[in-house]
């Protein structure tokens, strides 16, 4: 979607507005235009979908969300920042919406009448809790689909497999509702100020979870499995009332360790555990 008014350079309006990254908000800012346009490409088109962004700083991913001929509704705690999105707000007439607080406090769901789609370059000391919070949501979720850029190190525990030492409690929780995949790398040198790690964009969409399966067993199953996960299952799981008959009911052998337990199984575990 073209803009009312030209665009000026990213960079000319962080200057104009006397900017900079906040280290303790999370912040880092892309200026590369064409990957936050290959970032809101990931999703598919988005031509008139509702589109939720969560710490659009300055605007970057939003304009090019924007662009995109998405409808976005920012939620940004920086006040900082609100100068610059009202004028990119003002490009794009009735295109973009700015809520000014906190996304871990606002109830997001609340805020659409259909389902959008959530694409953020999340605030790195936020960004886990935030994606917790959405698979733990009510299923079928209010979701249609995730675009985010986490730190590489937590994109990789989000996909992990069974082959990979990444592979953990965020793993199950992400995959047993969800295909999660990396959509790309992005280097650090992208960000600015680069952060000290590497980053990378995980696409996540929602699928139909297994049936009588409880989403608070599962997680205190996998807690305990993972809270000690170099020992094997019968003593990582022994707090766990009725876990050790449940593994025997599975067919799971409880000299395993957590790391060796697919999905699958976490999921049959918590299911005869009820």
């Amino acid at each position: 979607m073209t803009p009312l008014t030209p665009l000026p350079p990213l960079r000319d309006v962080i200057a104009r507005h006397g900017l900079s990254a906040s280290k303790a908000l999370g912040q880092n800012f892309l200026f590369d235009g064409q990957l936050l346009d290959r970032i809101a490409a990931v999703p598919g088109d988005l031509t008139d979908a509702e589109v939720l962004e969560v710490g659009p700083g300055p605007g970057g991913l939003t304009r090019a969300l924007l662009k995109a001929g998405a409808r976005v509704t920012a939620i940004e705690r920086d006040a900082r920042c609100m100068p610059a999105l009202a004028e990119l707000g003002e490009a794009f007439p009735g295109r973009l919406r700015v809520i000014e607080g906190d996304a871990l406090t606002i109830d997001m769901p609340t805020l659409f009448e259909g389902k959008p789609h959530i694409v953020s370059n999340l605030p790195y000391n936020v960004g886990t809790a935030l994606l917790i919070g959405w698979l733990s949501a009510e299923w079928q979720p209010w979701w249609q689909s995730c675009t985010l850029m986490f730190q590489k190190e937590v994109a990789d525990r989000i996909v992990a497999g069974l082959d990979s030492p990444a592979y953990g409690r965020l793993a199950v929780l992400a995959q047993w509702r969800s295909v999660p995949r990396i959509a790309m790398p992005v280097h650090r040198s992208a960000f600015t100020p680069p952060p000290k790690v590497m980053s990378a964009v995980v696409h996540i969409v929602p699928v139909e979870p297994p049936a009588g399966v409880r989403l608070a067993t599962l997680e205190r199953v996998t807690a305990a499995a993972f809270g000690q996960r170099r020992k094997m299952l019968r003593q990582s799981l022994k707090g766990v009332p009725g876990a050790l008959d449940a593994l025997n009911t599975v067919g799971i052998e409880a000299t395993r360790r957590a790391e060796t337990v697919s999905v699958s199984e976490f999921v049959e575990v918590a299911r005869v555990l009820g």
